[in-house]
């Protein structure tokens, strides 16, 4: 094909310009119409008034009070969910890549089942069979009503998350790594997983980012006091401003979840550069053997991999 008349097909035309220019100009004008709809009905309820923002500005106490105890318990029952709910995701998902049937279906079946009921139900559910079953004290028992659905819902997402990662490596990893004699777990544990954490560490992050926004589910039935719960009792004390409380809870929430996205990124980058600097590819070793690269070096001691 001739190179003038390669690419004639992707171009616009005069019409199809003039569309793009209308469509954006009817955009902005929605856009600003909304804004503005917004700004008004705010201003006409007199939510905007320095009044109710400025506690925020020129006091620590609601920083100390209401949020700072609630971002507290937040991000408490995030981290305790995460440490509980990451290493029960590997387990049940490398069971679900299990080549023996009596380990594979009941990982399946405990995911799928998991994975099916709404995260709520669960911290409901898991309220109500400590008030009834243990001796746990009602100032704590929402923490672990609300940890306990987390972990549950997000540990199986979690295995799916482990299994699709390991799925997506090439098969001559496996294929080398059985070539030097290395037994199944020693694959999965030395050769896959650690190929298959870049891969992924965005999707851990984004339910990171699930599991610090569904604590707020707690708050809202268990009355866990956690950042979102703070709103209703800063508000009441602070004349009602309700939209002025929920902005600042809501950039919060913001700030918070970058951070772990941009930290996500940051490590990302990190562990794949560490990579590129050992090779991607499976060559042979020193020894006339294989040699996996990207994760630890395989050496060969009596035909077993150490």
């Amino acid at each position: 094909m001739p190179l003038h008349t390669r690419d004639v097909g992707h171009a616009q035309g005069p019409r199809a310009k003039q569309r793009n220019i209308l469509y954006t100009v009817l955009f902005l004008i929605v856009a600003a119409v909304a804004v503005w709809w917004v700004y008004d009905s705010l201003a006409s309820k007199h939510q905007l008034d320095w009044i109710k923002w400025k506690p925020f500005f020129t006091s620590s106490q609601p920083w100390q009070t209401y949020i700072w105890p609630g971002l507290q318990n937040t991000l408490k029952a995030a981290f305790f969910a995460l440490i509980i709910a990451l290493p029960l995701g590997a387990l049940f998902g490398i069971g679900r890549l299990s080549d023996h049937r009596w380990l594979r279906m009941p990982a399946g079946v405990v995911v799928e089942f998991f994975r099916a009921i709404p995260v709520l139900i669960l911290m409901i559910t898991a309220n109500a069979a400590y008030s009834e079953y243990t001796n746990i004290s009602t100032d704590v028992r929402p923490l672990y009503a609300v940890v306990t659905g987390l972990v549950l819902y997000n540990a199986s997402v979690l295995a799916e998350i482990v299994r699709a990662g390991i799925n997506s490596l090439p098969q001559g990893q496996t294929d080398a790594a059985k070539a030097i004699g290395m037994r199944k777990s020693q694959i999965m544990l030395f050769v896959l997983l650690p190929q298959a954490v870049t891969a992924m560490l965005p999707a851990i992050v984004s339910q990171l980012v699930v599991i610090v926004k569904d604590t707020a589910l707690g708050g809202a039935v268990l009355t866990f006091p956690e950042l979102l719960a703070s709103v209703r009792p800063m508000s009441a004390n602070y004349g009602a401003n309700t939209i002025a409380c929920f902005t600042i809870v809501a950039l919060i929430y913001i700030v918070v979840n970058f951070a772990l996205t941009s930290f996500a990124g940051w490590l990302e980058g990190r562990l794949r550069r560490g990579k590129k600097s050992t090779g991607a590819v499976v060559g042979a070793g020193p020894g006339g053997g294989l040699e996996t690269i990207g994760v630890p070096k395989l050496i060969v001691e009596d035909g077993h991999a150490v």
